[in-house]
């Protein structure tokens, strides 16, 4: 064992130990945390998001400037500085922006479900463009798909052509009517229809020569399309649906948005889709608006307005082509109903927006839109052309071989639908039409038709959504297109929810309120029986058309124990699941306790042993199940349940808010559209009948317009925190429209 050296020997050996007062590390220490008492600002002040810090210095940049200039006048004019104008105007009157921008290099786009209305801030209206483009293809559209209406053409029967649930269900609303006519004192002819059918069987077209028809259609012209380039050989809008089906070569119709979404389903890839959607924008710039050059779009900037229910990669598309593609010097976004508000000068109320092919329902306070009040259903103006147009063929429309595939055929139904459909019960007698059927190619055909209800049975499907055509709308869905996640949890979705629209989709599909897994054999209902509790405004339980079922008992017959009240209350807790009035049993229980996987009678219980969060369902799931059920409901009780949950239970608000609806959009334009709402949403609540007040946009303006109309007042605020520079969107990305959105992104 060796003993201690001496420092003798270690000195002598070279091995002595020396302290020359260095550190054994260059990094620095750090003294620890004062676990009593610490604290952080980080992320808890303006300046250290972006976007905000941007401002406040652009706004300290124009104080300076400001400044500056009043020095320079003040040594130009020996002393006597000017009268500013807000000094001028005093207290009452509007203070200037110093960051004033000029209304005519402001570009407002409103993209519908089938047009796009596109124009500069100072124009007075907009242009009105088909959201459409044709592109050369081996196929038309009419070849590629069936015929719309959908029928079978060698069937021998109507039922069996158009489908016996249908027929039966068209049926049925024609005896409907004849019973509601009766009791309004209305004339009804017992043999009306057969006049219709007998007459429209006989009837043969009338044959007029080309040199005859003064009001020819003028189809465009694709021999230039057919030598030149890729790029010239686009048409969009109005051009592109005067394309003859029999061209050579031969153009395919494109719709990049269909629904109101994305339409995924006529697309093979994402990138296709996203090119066509940037190309449209772009040939409206540069033929519509008359920005032929690019390089001048940097000098413009752009409101754009979306959808109350929106997709976010539906916006993040839109703001990377507005910032990368076109290079506009700002950007903000606008909700439709809060540019509806603008448009009409309302400060509240229920705004219904009938579209072409939705319908959005959303109740607007203070100008920021309630975010539980929002619906979007599917159905609009296109699906009562397609009705009607089912309806008359049914009655044996002389004109047998319509299809709504074909370009012409198409522009028809639309002008027969304006011409004739109607929701006024005076109007509704047997009569005797004409219409020209113009082809290219072709001389021009004079139909002569009779018709009777089917003028008013069409728009009537929007209170009965059932006898439209919904078996394609969902198709494609997220095929494409996934839904956008979580930054920080990339399982949870993280698009707007509504509760109003989760209890559209619980009167279809009552699965989708459940938050856990259903297990068979268990029991169903474990809680202790009570008494009936009304549910004075469960409109969903109450719809026409048939609930799915449920795990619920049966409820008790009505009227067997505690009768409904008179006065109907908002807000009802029975209604209410968790802030979304899902459809439920009427006879319920004691509620079971909240956390179990029974709870509100949505789910049984686990198996003995096993833990309840092992078989909850996953936000990911749930939002798969609601992706695959179509919002379709009754438009009146889809604004009451909208108003339901915008008011909260409180009846003001309910008055206030049923004594404001405001109904817009093209698809609204049906003649005595708002008497017949009126009428429908007093039916439902007899209690207020004398509150309710459904009218039209204000200052007898378009109702196809009032949007834009609205965002165009938006652009022109002269304070207005909600613009994204390309600087921004180059620093944060999508993540700078949660810092700039005026409601909560």
């Amino acid at each position: 064992m060796v003993g201690k050296v001496s420092e003798r020997v270690l000195l002598r050996e070279g091995l002595e130990r020396t302290d020359n007062g260095m550190k054994q590390t260059s990094w620095p220490d750090v003294a620890p945390i004062n676990q009593k008492n610490y604290y952080t600002d980080y992320m808890k002040r303006d300046d250290q998001i972006l976007s905000l810090r941007l401002q406040a210095e652009a706004n300290r940049d124009r104080l300076v400037q400001s400044a500056k200039d009043r020095d320079r006048a003040l040594n130009n004019t020996n002393g006597e500085v000017p009268l500013g104008l807000d000094d001028i105007q005093g207290e009452d009157g509007p203070t200037p922006s110093t960051s004033y921008l000029d209304p005519s290099k402001i570009i407002v786009i409103h993209p519908g479900s089938q047009n796009l209305r596109i124009g500069f801030a100072s124009d007075a209206l907009p242009k009105t463009i088909p959201m459409v483009l044709a592109t050369k293809y081996s196929q038309t559209e009419s070849e590629m798909h069936e015929a719309l209406p959908r029928r079978q053409f060698e069937a021998r029967t109507q039922d069996q052509q158009y489908g016996e649930e249908w027929s039966k269900k068209y049926q049925k609303m024609c005896s409907d009517l004849k019973v509601d006519m009766r009791a309004n004192k209305r004339k009804v002819l017992p043999n009306s229809k057969d006049l219709v059918v007998n007459f429209n069987r006989r009837t043969e077209p009338e044959v007029i020569s080309q040199h005859n028809d003064p009001l020819q259609i003028e189809w465009t012209d694709v021999e230039d399309a057919a030598s030149s380039d890729a790029a010239s050989s686009v048409f969009i809008g109005q051009q592109a649906q005067r394309i003859p089906d029999d061209s050579v070569p031969k153009f395919k119709l494109w719709w990049p948005i269909q629904h109101g979404w994305f339409n995924e389903d006529d697309y093979l890839t994402k990138a296709q889709l996203f090119n066509d959607f940037e190309t449209f924008l772009d040939r409206a710039f540069r033929w519509e608006l008359g920005l032929k050059r690019s390089t001048d779009w940097k000098q413009y900037s752009c409101v754009f307005v979306i959808p109350d229910l929106y997709d976010k990669k539906y916006v993040e598309q839109v703001l990377d082509l507005c910032v990368e593609s076109f290079e506009f010097n700002k950007i903000s976004f606008i909700q439709e109903s809060m540019a509806a508000t603008f448009g009409a000068g309302y400060t509240q109320a229920c705004v219904v927006d009938v579209g072409a092919q939705k319908t959005s329902i959303a109740c607007v306070e203070d100008g920021l839109c309630i975010e539980d009040s929002r619906i979007n259903l599917k159905y609009g103006g296109y699906d009562v052309t397609e009705t009607f147009i089912k309806m008359m063929l049914y009655d044996n429309f002389p004109y047998q071989e319509i299809n709504l595939r074909r370009r012409y055929d198409f522009l028809l139904a639309e002008e027969l639908k304006i011409k004739y459909c109607t929701l006024s019960q005076n109007n509704i007698s047997v009569q005797n039409y004409d219409f020209h059927l113009r082809a290219p190619n072709q001389p021009t055909h004079k139909y002569q038709f009779k018709c009777y209800d089917e003028v008013i049975l069409a728009p009537m499907g929007f209170y009965d959504p059932s006898v439209f055509d919904n078996n394609t709308k969902l198709r494609g869905r997220r095929k494409l297109v996934d839904r956008s996640y979580n930054a920080y949890d990339v399982d949870t979705p993280d698009d707007p929810t509504s509760a109003a629209q989760l209890a559209v989709l619980a009167l279809i599909q009552p699965s989708v309120t459940q938050t856990s897994i259903s297990f068979t054999g268990a029991p169903n209902d474990i809680s202790t029986p009570s008494k009936e509790k009304a549910q004075p405004f469960n409109f969903i339980s109450r719809a026409d058309a048939t609930p799915g079922t449920s795990n619920a008992p049966s409820p008790a017959p009505e009227g067997a124990n505690t009768p409904v009240p008179p006065p109907f209350i908002f807000g009802s807790r029975d209604g209410v699941n968790g802030g979304s009035p899902a459809p439920s049993g009427r006879n319920g229980g004691t509620p079971a306790p909240q956390g179990s996987s029974f709870a509100n009678g949505l789910a049984t219980l686990p198996p003995s042993g096993l833990p309840i969060e092992a078989f909850a369902r996953s936000a990911k799931s749930l939002a798969a199940e609601r992706d695959a059920v179509l919002p379709t409901a009754p438009l009146d009780i889809a604004i009451m349940t909208s108003i339901q949950n915008a008011a909260k239970g409180d009846e003001k608000k309910v008055r206030e808010l049923l004594g404001s609806i405001m109904v817009i959009g093209g698809g609204a334009k049906v003649p005595h559209f708002t008497t017949f709402l009126e009428e429908k949403l007093k039916i439902r609540r007899p209690d207020l009948s004398d509150k309710i007040l459904v009218s039209r946009s204000a200052r007898e303006m378009d109702e196809q317009v009032v949007v834009w109309k609205g965002a165009s007042v938006f652009a022109k605020l002269p304070t207005n925190d909600s613009w994204v520079t390309n600087f921004e969107y180059k620093m944060l990305g999508s993540r700078v429209v949660y810092h700039k959105a005026l409601w909560q992104y």
